[in-house]
């Protein structure tokens, strides 16, 4: 799956997934996008990218793991975020009812394949 439009259609077909982006971490630049009509999608970048690398750098001085998942829900919906090779983001945006479990599971390996 060396192919961008690959990595977010596999996440975009997960039922309740409103948009998948890949993002630049240290600047929240939108690399490539797959949104649904309405979404924001550099102001989701900004933010994924903001609470990934603060949460990063916490866990770090705690002594932890850097994390695997970042996960923001809200009251309307969810952003997803997973790293996805050097200085890379794999975002996804869900409703409040989508299978996060499923969203999670499929962001990690899309990533996963990115970032080989």
């Amino acid at each position: 799956m060396r192919n961008l439009g690959e990595a977010l259609e596999r996440v975009t077909r997960v039922a309740g997934i409103r948009g998948a982006m890949l993002v630049s971490e240290s600047d929240g630049l939108v690399v490539a996008e797959a949104l649904a009509e309405g979404l924001d999608g550099a102001a989701v970048a900004a933010l994924a990218a903001s609470l990934t690398l603060r949460l990063r750098r916490t866990a770090t001085s705690a002594g932890l793991a850097v994390p695997h998942v970042v996960q923001l829900r809200a009251e309307r919906g969810t952003v997803l975020s997973v790293p996805a090779g050097d200085d890379l983001l794999l975002v996804a945006v869900a409703e409040r009812d989508a299978n996060l479990g499923l969203a999670r599971l499929e962001l990690r390996q899309a990533a996963a394949q990115l970032g080989s």
